[in-house]
């Protein structure tokens, strides 16, 4: 895919755009477009800041509240600023199997009427700041797998090595124009490079650093659960954002999305509760917010492209499938993930990235680009599903190589755990010096 110049045409809004390839088109900024998507955007940042970081906070120990804060903090700052220079640039620009181009280096040429060859009708700098949020939030994904543990400038060092090993060319494959978009793998919002992303990272992450000491045997009980539900309702409604704005624009796809998104939650939600309550005998406030995370990350990659009922069966299918990861599987297995961010989000985007390629309706997708629309297995088209297989190893054999190389690099640099003595006293003071309640 070539890259774009523009020159302003009538009163500032319509741009005359040249591709690499000599081919040339009118694009009108549109103001509705555009309003939509910075309400997207607000809403994404609002996803880490502070939707993850209460979710995740209320989970841990009380002695590591801070420290689990500062980790989604410092992901906001380090990865924002890291997107600005180069990484941005590297994503979404060039023609690349693998890597972007440098053209759009601290956000160079981009213009008050610039736009991005993928998203035509809103302005370039609103793209790239939309898409810094989603890079932003997968790395702090991460945090959670090993929580309790991890030091922070480890964590800070992970941020930035991560972003260019791993996320930057996984999010060019899929979404800049790179081989897996080329090959046809679908993923509307992040299933592949955002949560089987984070997720196989957080797995790694977990057997390199170890588990934590006492578990298993020791009460990690979640020091308030209720900022975890706080968490989790401003991830909710962040979700509308993040799978809603990854139609580009106010219309009825980003409507089909919204819905599909909220459904899948409440469906994913029901689901896990219902399992607990026949299991043991009692619905937990834990497993209610769990069971709905896990349906939004697994409709995330088929959002776009299904319609409401199919959003209820891949949200019940998270309940079953992500319970079972989070529990059992994880039990046998003997991993240390502290706020399941395999079971949930790796799992679930395995598993919503295969959907997409069962329940894909044509009609939601017909667009220039895709006269016919993109159908799934359902409507005929098997050959999605296999696509679909593909797009699915690939990002978990770039993910787990890029992870532990970048980790093994951290462990030389700086170290990638506390010490027993720090573990055992708490990270909010051995690592920040503070305290929730001094």
């Amino acid at each position: 895919m070539g890259n774009t110049s523009c020159r302003t045409g009538i009163a500032g809004a319509l741009v005359f755009c040249a591709t690499g390839a000599g081919a040339a088109e009118h694009v009108k900024i549109d103001a509705a477009d555009t309003g939509f998507m910075i309400v997207a955007t607000a809403l994404v940042l609002m996803m880490t800041l502070p939707g993850l970081a209460l979710f995740y906070c209320g989970m841990v120990r009380k002695k590591n509240v801070l420290a689990t804060m500062a980790q989604g903090a410092a992901a906001t700052a380090i990865v924002s600023i890291l997107w600005f220079g180069l990484a941005y640039s590297l994503t979404f620009t060039g023609d690349g199997a693998i890597f972007g181009s440098f053209e759009r280096m601290f956000f160079n040429g981009i213009g008050l009427d610039s736009v991005s060859l993928f998203a035509k009708t809103i302005p370039e700098l609103l793209f790239a700041a939309y898409q810094m949020t989603f890079a932003v939030i997968t790395c702090a994904l991460v945090g959670g797998a090993v929580a309790d543990r991890m030091k922070f400038s480890a964590f800070c060092w992970f941020c930035v090595l991560w972003l260019f090993v791993v996320y930057v060319p996984l999010a060019h494959m899929v979404w800049g124009g790179g081989w897996l978009q080329s090959f046809g793998v679908l993923d509307f919002a992040g299933g592949t490079v955002v949560h089987i992303n984070a997720g196989v990272a957080g797995l790694v992450a977990a057997y390199m650093i170890g588990n934590r000491q006492g578990y298993g045997r020791e009460n990690m009980s979640p020091f308030d659960l209720s900022l975890a539900v706080v968490g989790t309702g401003l991830l909710w409604v962040g979700w509308f954002g993040f799978n809603g704005g990854s139609a580009f624009g106010a219309g009825s796809r980003a409507v089909f999305a919204i819905t599909a998104t909220h459904l899948a939650a409440c469906a994913g939600a029901v689901v896990w509760s219902t399992i607990e309550w026949i299991e043991r005998g009692k619905p937990s406030v834990l497993g209610i917010i769990s069971g709905a995370i896990a349906g939004l990350g697994t409709i995330t990659p088929a959002s776009g492209y299904v319609l409401p009922w199919h959003g209820v069966v891949i949200g019940a299918l998270a309940g079953l499938v992500c319970f079972y990861f989070c529990t059992a599987i994880k039990t046998r297995l003997k991993y240390d993930d502290s706020l399941d961010v395999f079971g949930v989000h790796g799992v679930g985007g395995i598993l919503g990235t295969l959907c997409a390629g069962i329940f894909a309706t044509a009609a939601l997708s017909v667009g220039p680009d895709t006269p016919n629309g993109i159908s799934g297995l359902i409507e005929g088209n098997a050959r999605q599903l296999g696509i679909q297989a593909v797009g699915v190893v690939v990002t978990i054999a770039w993910c787990a190589i890029g992870t532990a190389l970048v980790l093994k690099a951290i462990d030389l640099i700086s170290g990638l755990r506390v010490s027993a003595d720090q573990e055992r006293e708490g990270l909010d003071l051995s690592m920040h010096g503070e305290a929730i309640h001094q």
